[in-house]
């Protein structure tokens, strides 16, 4: 079986009939983890509201939540605060339960400027954005996987899954539903699929598109990487079969097909005279509130605004900025809370709350910077007051929803231990035995030298580095010092998009880059064994960056190999230093004592190639275009074949701060090695600043670096993210 044919068949059996959650793999629980399973299972069992795993870094507590869910077989939601650690749970969860519907929802956008308005300098800056179709489509299916009934799903969410979403029950109704032998004409299935979204293909099949040949009809759902090609007989349909649309292979026949809507956002065509209506009269009276305050500005403003969004509704179906009038697609009151992803859930669902920490701050804060934005388009007439409603969840009603939850982090915030009335399970023993990492601390001066030189003895071993700094940018002049000195390195911030920062973990992982210099998401949760120095820049620096469980979480990504150490570069021990390593040296102790009673010797889990590609699985779901030839190298990593060319850079000004003299070079890598990690990171920086000159209406610049980044990607088969 071809990777193609693997592939279309494992996403078919996605939507096969629920199974039991069932946990494969070649371990069995062992140190705290079988005391942990047996207390947060009875724990559910018992009907407990809220329990707290205290998990230190590489402890198996996503082995261990594995094993939870397979013994209370609940539909599961895996909530936590970062794309990057979203991506590294998703490959662990779906390596764990390959025989049920695993799924990944975060925001689809890779870039976002939202609608506001300054009133201070009377700005208004209209809303632009780029979606990634790929994560959409994952979205969709994990609708599609909640809808279908199966109880066997469990999703892995970023915060983005407490924004509104449409109405659960209209998606439901909007199903298409068919059997073989079914009457139905052509052009009645042809308006349903219109009805869920859909639309006609002439030519190419792509997803969400349908496409008419006689009597057969191709239809591509907007969740799925196959299609489905349907035969019709006169007015009766007789044949279902699954439709590879790269090969054009079918598949099994069947007897039934279920198509959902190709969007979380549909409402019939017979409800929508009725919410224009709706609108239009609120519309009227928003008019007529600003005429009696005098803002005669304002009530021209909401007037020629809504005319308009009601007409582009009328004729085409949408709108931009169609979010905004949510409230009346989902025919909600005034102040009721909108649909989201949770509301797709069955009631007994299990929430798994992971680096808790760090989650459930971004929840309680959400609908605050949410609202304050739109309250100035409502006053000031660019937004009808229905557009409040169009929000994230408040902490409460994120907490009514959820029937029980499982908090998981190493550092643990007090709202937890209240929810869970101060008991919590501990997993501070790891089955591997290894120890939490010695924290050892080096004065601020000459931090960037002797970093380097640690550098250079790690890499010397094959291991590799990652570094903390204060700011992004600080960041990437590191990144850039780093680079000339002939370290293969980047840098990994919120700057970097979605999908690539799986892939910079990925090559992290496979030697491809030896250092990863970061702020603030090399913290929570990251599975790097391949780590064995932890370097904090400016660790005396008190504040987020710095503070006890910013210092702790960093420290843990040293945790997962026998030689992990970490460096704090310092003038001064702050209190929150102090007790780092005061925690650091109390589990210490339990694990020595736990490894001496039970003869064991701390070991480095070592992962083939196999297992970090499937960690990182979710880059598969990429189209495989313009990809170059594979070949493997005495290592056995793959590497491309095609040549690299050195990329075109153009750095830009540092202004007010002067640039690092590079140290000459030692133990270069090879250039292959060096021009992929080049090309990367240059066509990163290349397309900012094309973006940035087009914004500045600097055209001739854009068209310059635009030319830069084909040249790069012609030469090197990387593409550069899309924004």
């Amino acid at each position: 079986m071809t990777h193609s044919e693997d592939t279309f068949v494992q996403e078919f059996k996605r939507f096969s009939p629920s199974m039991p959650f069932r946990v494969v793999s070649e371990f069995e629980p062992s140190g705290d983890q079988p005391t942990a399973i047996a207390q947060l299972s009875e724990g559910i069992e018992r009907g407990d509201p809220a329990q707290v795993l205290l998990g230190v870094t590489g402890s198996g507590k996503t082995f261990t939540m594995a094993k939870v869910v397979e013994a209370v077989q609940k539909p599961t939601l895996v909530l936590t605060h970062n794309k990057t650690l979203v991506a590294q749970l998703y490959g662990e969860f779906r390596q764990f339960f390959p025989e049920n519907a695993v799924e990944y929802f975060v925001s689809y956008y890779d870039y976002y400027q939202p609608e506001a308005y300054l009133p201070t300098t009377n700005t208004y800056i209209e809303k632009d954005l780029s979606i990634n179709d790929e994560i959409e489509k994952l979205r969709l299916r994990t609708t599609s996987s909640l809808m279908s009934g199966r109880r066997d799903v469990l999703v892995v969410a970023s915060v983005s899954c407490i924004y509104g979403m449409g109405n659960p029950a209209d998606y439901t109704d909007k199903v298409i539903r068919l059997s073989r032998g079914e009457t139905l004409t052509q052009e009645r299935l042809m308006n349903k699929l219109v009805d869920i979204m859909y639309s006609r293909a002439l030519h190419e099949l792509t997803r969400g598109t349908f496409r008419i040949r006689g009597e057969v009809m191709d239809v591509f759902p907007a969740y799925t990487d196959y299609a489905y090609r349907i035969g019709w007989d006169g007015l009766r349909i007789v044949s279902f079969h699954q439709l590879d649309p790269v090969s054009g292979r079918n598949g099994e026949p069947l007897d039934h097909l279920a198509l959902f809507p190709a969007s979380n956002y549909v409402t019939s065509r017979h409800e929508l005279s009725d919410i224009l209506l709706e609108i239009q009269q609120d519309m009227v009276g928003q008019v007529e509130h600003f005429k009696q305050e005098g803002k005669m500005e304002e009530a021209r403003r909401i007037e020629d605004r809504v005319t308009f969004d009601v007409e582009m509704i009328r004729e085409l179906g949408y709108c931009s900025g169609i979010e905004n009038y949510s409230r009346y697609m989902d025919r909600r009151n005034p102040g009721q809370r909108p649909f989201c992803l949770l509301d797709y859930f069955p009631s007994d669902f299990l929430l798994l709350v992971d680096e808790s920490h760090q989650t459930l701050p971004q929840v309680r804060a959400m609908y605050g910077g949410d609202r304050s934005r739109k309250l100035n388009l409502v006053e000031y007439g660019f937004r009808l007051p229905a557009a409040l409603d169009n929000r994230p969840l408040t902490f409460g009603e994120f907490e009514n929803i959820i029937p029980q939850v499982i908090y998981l982090s190493a550092t643990p915030g007090d709202f937890e231990l209240q929810q869970s009335q101060g008991i919590i399970v501990e997993q501070l023993v790891r089955p591997t035995g290894l120890l939490d990492p010695p924290i050892e601390i080096r004065p601020v001066a000459n931090q960037v030298d002797d970093l380097m030189e640690e550098i250079q003895k790690t890499r010397s071993q094959g291991n590799r580095v990652l570094v903390t700094t204060l700011t992004k940018r600080m960041a990437e002049e590191l990144a850039k010092y780093l680079t000339r000195a002939g370290v293969l390195c980047t840098y990994l911030h919120s700057g970097v998009e979605t999908l690539e920062r799986v892939e910079i973990l990925r090559d992290l992982r496979l030697g491809q880059i030896e250092v990863l210099i970061g702020v603030n998401l090399l913290r929570e949760g990251l599975d790097l064994p391949e780590v064995t120095l932890v370097a904090i820049m400016d660790a005396d620096k008190e504040g987020f960056l710095r503070n006890y469980k910013s210092l702790t979480q960093t420290a843990g990504r040293a945790a997962r190999h026998e030689k992990g150490r970490v460096i704090f570069y310092a003038d001064r021990l702050t209190g929150s230093m102090d007790a780092t390593i005061k925690e650091c040296n109390r589990r210490r102790e339990k694990q020595m004592t736990y490894n001496a009673e039970h003869g064991i010797i701390p070991r480095s889990i070592r992962k083939s190639l196999e297992e970090i590609m499937h960690q990182s699985a979710l880059l598969d779901i990429r189209q495989a275009e313009a990809r170059p030839a594979i070949y493997r190298d005495e290592l056995g990593i793959s590497h491309a074949a095609d040549g690299f060319v050195q990329p075109i850079l153009r750095e830009p000004e540092i202004l007010g701060r002067p640039q690092m003299e590079a140290p000459p070079a030692s133990s270069p890598p090879t250039e292959f090695h060096k021009s992929i990690v080049l090309s990367k990171q240059n066509l990163r920086d290349l397309r900012k600043q094309m973006n940035q000159a087009a914004k500045d209406m600097d055209f001739l610049l854009a068209a310059k670096l635009r030319d830069q980044i084909k040249e790069i990607e012609n030469s090197t088969n990387i593409k550069s993210p899309k924004t």
